[in-house]
C-alpha cells in the first residue's frame, strides 16, 4: 500500500476546513483523504489552542 504524507498545504487547507466548521469526515472527503488520516493528523497536532498547521508541519519534518 502506497502511504504519502500530508503537505504543508494540505495541513492549512485542513485548518482553514475546521474553522470554517466543517466536521472531520467533510474535511476527509473535501480532500480525498481517509477520515482516519484526518482524525490522526487532528489528535496528534492539537494543542490548548487548537489545530496548529505549522506546528504539525515542523513536528513531520523533524
Amino acid at each position: 500500500m502506497k502511504y504519502a504524507h500530508l503537505t504543508r498545504d494540505e495541513r492549512y487547507q485542513i485548518a482553514i476546513l475546521l474553522k470554517a466548521g466543517h466536521k472531520q469526515r467533510d474535511i476527509a472527503r473535501i480532500m480525498n483523504r481517509h477520515p482516519s488520516t484526518i482524525s490522526r493528523e487532528l489528535r496528534r497536532n492539537r494543542g490548548q489552542r487548537g489545530y496548529r498547521p505549522k506546528q504539525a508541519h515542523e513536528f513531520s519534518q523533524a
